[in-house]
């Protein structure tokens, strides 16, 4: 089993930064991709970014490239998300998420194990 607990959310102004954390426990050696997925209001969950353990490899959707940046502490098992330049259309809850296997990164379906969500409000 692994546990995944995400912090630092919170309401920011446009245009401002925030870093989410997601700490992991349990068997975390286990985890082979580290990546976070958001969702809106009446929205589906889509992906934000992900990171392989192995390797460091990043990947990012679109809407965030050039603005988010997913990093890993492997040493104390935490992924970071630091978001800057935010934007209205970010607000969303973030999830944190673990998947135990080499498979499609951006696909939450291939993910074993979820936080709880920490939520972020980016106001106008």
């Amino acid at each position: 089993q692994v546990q995944l607990v995400e912090s630092g959310g919170g309401l920011v102004q446009a245009g401002g930064s925030l870093r989410l954390s997601c700490a992991a426990s349990g068997r975390t050696f286990s985890i082979n991709v580290m990546g976070w997925f958001r969702q809106a209001p009446g929205k589906e969950r889509e992906f934000v970014a992900a990171i392989r353990r192995s390797g460091g490899n990043t990947y990012y959707a679109d809407s965030v490239k050039g603005r988010f940046t997913i990093s890993t502490d492997n040493a104390e098992n935490t992924v970071y998300l630091q978001m800057n330049s935010l934007k209205p259309e970010d607000t969303a809850v973030y999830y944190c998420a673990a998947d135990l296997d080499y498979s499609d990164c951006k696909d939450q379906w291939n993910y074993d194990y979820w936080g709880q969500g920490t939520q972020v409000t980016v106001s106008s």
